[in-house]
């Protein structure tokens, strides 16, 4: 692809990311930082287009039309699709508005299949989360009587979980990437569960910003590591073909996955009294030795990437 239609795909993950207006402060911050660190990824001269988004200075009719090739579009539309479902199922606005992507890129009914697909990954949470997903507020309800699990069957749970989304990261398909924040949610619910804890998909959402992991801006930040590190091949079929440099790929997502893992264990086994800040500092030190562990459990997790076939990427959720 060219510098120019990278850029358009950008600002389009962009767009579809403040469509709908309803995101916090913090994850405004995220995106902001992702997009400028983006910018400097690939040389590309993109300082204000953050900035140009949110001042709506900048136009789907604009990016589409620097969208030259059939594979940067199929690439850009799916990349919205996917910003869109990173924080939940689609509102009437992000529909709305990945009508008019699809129209204004010309794409035909596959499109629309393909943001169907992605709407079902992002339903597939635990049926007890999904069944109080509308429920007000951010919710965990404490259990009558203290669970003792066994936490030596938590870390391997956690330990499946982190190379299952390593191994993820490393399909070049986007639908694989959109896997892996449904995936961390069931873990974080599991875990609570086996502490006696039933959460809700909100207070799950809740937990993942807290620690400083963002929906939205995690899934930018998967999809944008692909983009501009050379991951990304051609386009057929609505899927991405091509593999690069497999290590900086999956290290983020095994690592992330990691520490959500551990800090979710500590943080149900020891009743929820970890304050903001203690998750956010604990978060940040497991993630460093989620990096550092990363290394040695690379050839699992490239191994587990030959398993996959991403055209079941739903079940593998769905049964996770």
């Amino acid at each position: 692809m060219t510098p120019s239609e990278t850029k358009s795909i950008v600002t389009l993950s962009l767009l579809a990311a403040f469509v709908d207006g309803e995101k916090h402060e913090r994850e405004r911050a995220e995106i902001k930082r992702i997009a400028e660190g983006l910018s400097q990824a690939d040389g590309l001269n993109l300082p204000t287009l953050y900035q140009d988004v949110l001042m709506k200075r900048v136009s789907l009719a604009s990016v589409a039309g620097e969208l030259k090739s059939p594979e940067a579009r199929q690439l850009a539309y799916e990349m919205a699709v996917c910003v869109c479902d990173a924080d939940g199922t689609q509102s009437e606005a992000e529909r709305m508005f990945l009508a008019d992507v699809r129209t204004s890129l010309g794409l035909d009914a596959s499109a629309a299949a393909f943001s169907q697909q992605a709407e079902d990954i992002a339903a597939a949470v635990p049926a007890a989360a999904a069944a109080t997903a509308g429920a007000a507020g951010a919710v965990a309800v404490a259990p009558s009587a203290p669970n003792t699990p066994d936490t030596a069957e938590l870390d391997k749970s956690i330990l499946n979980a982190s190379i299952l989304n390593g191994a993820l990261e490393l399909l070049p398909e986007t639908l694989s990437t959109m896997a892996i924040i449904p995936l961390q949610m069931k873990l974080v619910y599991r875990i609570g569960k086996s502490y006696g804890y039933e959460l809700d998909s909100g207070h799950i959402k809740d937990f993942l910003a807290t620690v400083g992991v963002g929906l939205t801006s995690q899934y930018l930040e998967q999809a944008g590591r692909k983009l501009l590190g050379g991951l990304l091949g051609k386009v057929g079929g609505g899927l991405l073909r091509g593999l690069g440099n497999q290590a900086v790929s999956s290290g983020m997502s095994f690592a992330s996955t990691y520490a959500l893992g551990h800090v979710a264990k500590r943080y149900y086994a020891g009743g929820r009294t970890l304050s903001t800040q203690m998750l956010k500092d604990t978060f940040s030190g497991v993630v460093k030795e989620g990096q550092n562990l990363q290394t040695q459990y690379l050839p699992a997790i490239q191994e587990k990437a030959r398993t996959l076939d991403a055209g079941k990427v739903l079940s593998l959720v769905r049964g996770a």
